[in-house]
């Protein structure tokens, strides 16, 4: 069996380097780069332009021109094609009057957006009682939107199925911050969901405190709470005691994650992009809160492909 595995490879290796190419284009990236170990033959062929030309999404020339001036970090003529897709896929660019960023996915090439916070609906951004705009140093975006004060919170997002790769599962991620003084987020969950507009779509509840399940951190933040902020007493006693508010049920509630870039991300939903013409509407609410709500700060909402198990 392992004469017959080593005559399969030599046969394999013998081939032309554009034939290997060819072949390693119907697998992965991450399979390719692995495959550059097994001979020179395929170590040239995973470095080919071939290659990585197919990896690339077939508008990324299109895409690429709706950057910021600039906002690129390789050069679309001298740059190989493995150069630009890794470019791509570490450095999202801004696109848009640099409202999206697009980047690729490393492990499937597949395109990823991210809509600023300046490109969606959020309610009552316009009333500077309830929400400012500042620039954050580690966001990717010129500006992000900063809850002051509100009793709900409500924001929604579209894109076109265009903008993505075909026949993909994609989910929709809600990416924030806290700033330190937060509060309100505690008491009841906030409702997503994500669909086809006009199709079907469901709604699941979603946690938008990042510490709701971290009593040692909650402790800490009894600390300065005080009575500074309004309804104090019912979140003290909440977040003292060692159970939940009756109204938030944590087995069925998604929770916070934090990311690599010291952002948190939500999953708001999935959902597949046959291509075609339809737009995806991703909606964010919690609008049944008696309690005033502060510190959110949004970013913005990134549609990125749905990772199998191998890949998480």
């Amino acid at each position: 069996m392992e004469e017959e595995e080593s005559e399969g490879i030599i046969y394999l290796s013998s081939m032309p380097e554009g034939v290997v190419a060819n072949i390693l284009s119907l697998t992965t990236p991450s399979d390719a780069c692995r495959s550059s170990a097994v001979s020179g033959t395929f170590h040239a062929a995973a470095q080919s332009d071939i290659l990585w030309n197919n990896f690339l999404p077939i508008d990324w020339e299109s895409l690429v021109s709706r950057r910021k001036t600039s906002d690129l970090k390789f050069d679309p003529i001298s740059s190989s094609k493995k150069e630009i897709f890794f470019s791509l896929c570490d450095c999202p660019l801004l696109i848009d009057d640099g409202n999206k960023s697009f980047s690729l996915d490393k492990w499937s090439g597949k395109k990823c957006i991210m809509l600023g916070a300046r490109d969606l609906k959020i309610i009552w951004t316009d009333t500077p009682d309830y929400w400012t705009w500042i620039s954050h140093p580690e966001s990717r975006f010129g500006e992000v939107a900063v809850l002051l004060q509100a009793w709900w919170v409500e924001l929604r997002g579209k894109i076109s199925c265009k903008m993505l790769s075909a026949a993909t599962t994609y989910a929709a991620y809600f990416v924030f911050k806290m700033n330190e003084r937060y509060y309100g987020f505690d008491i009841v969950p906030a409702d997503a969901k994500v669909g086809i507009v006009g199709g079907d779509c469901c709604t699941i509840s979603v946690g938008l405190d990042p510490y709701l399940d971290n009593s040692q951190r909650k402790r800490q933040r009894l600390v300065w709470m005080g009575s500074n902020a309004p309804g104090h007493r019912q979140r003290l006693r909440w977040m003292g005691s060692k159970t939940h508010t009756p109204g938030i049920n944590m087995s069925r509630m998604a929770l916070p994650k934090e990311r690599h870039d010291g952002w948190f991300e939500i999953e708001m939903g999935e959902f597949h992009n046959n291509g075609g013409d339809d737009e995806v509407e991703m909606v964010l609410k919690e609008v049944n809160c008696n309690y005033s709500k502060c510190g959110l700060i949004v970013q913005g909402i990134e549609i990125r492909p749905k990772k199998s198990v191998l890949h998480r």
